[in-house]
């Protein structure tokens, strides 16, 4: 059955009814159509059951009843008009078929409450996971994009936050690698280990070692052989409060963008740093590079499913040709300009999930 003080049909975004949800009214006009302008012999009516099964794809019980219904007095008709037709065959199997309809849309929309219930869940998960954007601190405005791969998903392991502290704003973004609840699970690890830090370490190496021993500490739970395969990147930037300069650690994550005055610099690190759950198989050196900034710069901290979009050719999105051509004055018209052209490129088929912070600098 349908939910209460919901409508039985869902109006088009343009007004009206869509044509989609209209199906089934459309398929019985028509084989009824054809029942009538045709000889006898062709016995389209035996087609009338097909609109009751159409309708349990996408309407509540009731109208489904209701069309089934329809059908059958329409079967009735013909039978009036067209002696011979085979009417109490076609009639129990439209009564047939209609009642397995019912059954197939309420059982659809059990489904759709549950599935409506999960994504209440996942969207709880998301605020804790993902802090809430847009944000200033001063004259640094932040926003934030995030797309996931599978239409129906509403968070994965990427992962951004923001937090302004007594040594400067300071970013994280990062990838967790795999999918599904682990991954989500590791990415809270982090993101909550680097609100604390954020505001304890005085040093962005500090940072990174507080994240490294959370990520670290959430991996325990799992087999020791899946460690290898259970690593997060992670890119911490630190911007004081003079705004003059930008400080970056890097572990094993895609290098930030920074666009000043038509400028396009790739902040690449001197040395990378260990990816987190990995730094006591590989060392735990942390290094932290300087870089000179502009008022009015742009930064775009992003996750690898940015770069690795392809589009109809096999080519990955040109990321870097694509930042040196905007000229978007607020992080909010960046971020919607590459979710457009990120959709526009790929043609809606996005293969990893994506996330992206983008900054602007006085």
């Amino acid at each position: 059955m349908s939910q209460p003080g919901r409508p039985l049909f869902r109006r088009s975004p343009h007004g009206g009814w869509s044509p989609v949800q209209l199906s089934p009214v459309i398929l019985t006009v028509v084989i009824a159509a054809l029942a009538y302008n045709t000889p006898r012999r062709m016995a389209f009516s035996r087609l009338l059951p097909a609109a009751p099964a159409l309708a349990a794809a996408m309407w509540p019980v009731l109208p489904t009843v209701l069309l089934g219904t329809v059908c059958l007095f329409l079967m009735i008709g013909l039978s009036i008009v067209f002696p011979g037709l085979g009417t109490w065959w076609t009639a129990g199997g439209i009564v047939a078929v209609t009642v397995a309809a019912a059954y197939g849309s309420h059982v659809r929309l059990q489904r759709e409450r549950i599935l409506f219930q999960v994504r209440l869940v996942a969207d709880a998960a998301q605020t804790v996971v993902l802090g809430a954007m847009p944000r200033c601190f001063g004259g640094i405005q932040i926003d934030s994009l995030y797309l996931a791969a599978a239409a129906e998903a509403r968070i994965g392991g990427d992962f951004y936050e923001a937090a302004d502290t007594r040594y400067g704003v300071r970013l994280l973004i990062g990838d967790v690698r795999g999918k599904g609840l682990p991954a989500v699970g590791a990415a809270a690890a982090v993101v909550n280990s680097f609100r604390e830090a954020a505001h304890d370490e005085a040093d962005l190496s500090g940072v990174a070692r507080r994240l490294e021993a959370s990520s670290n500490r959430y991996s325990a739970a799992f087999p020791p052989e899946d460690l290898v395969e259970r690593f997060t990147t992670a890119l911490l930037v630190e911007i004081p409060h003079e705004m003059d300069s930008l400080r970056v650690l890097n572990c094993g994550h895609p290098p930030p963008l920074l666009l000043n005055h038509g400028e396009l610099r790739t902040l690449q690190p001197s040395d990378p740093s260990p990816l987190l759950n990995l730094a006591e198989l590989i060392g735990g050196q942390y290094t932290v590079d300087t870089f000179d900034i502009a008022a009015g710069g742009q930064l775009l901290l992003y996750t690898d499913g940015v770069t690795e979009a392809r589009g109809h050719d096999g080519a990955f999105f040109p990321l870097a040709d694509w930042m040196r051509r905007q000229d978007a004055a607020h992080p909010r018209e960046l971020l919607d300009s590459l979710h457009r052209d990120l959709l526009s490129y790929s043609d809606g088929g996005l293969n990893d999930d994506i996330a992206a912070l983008a900054v602007r600098i006085g």
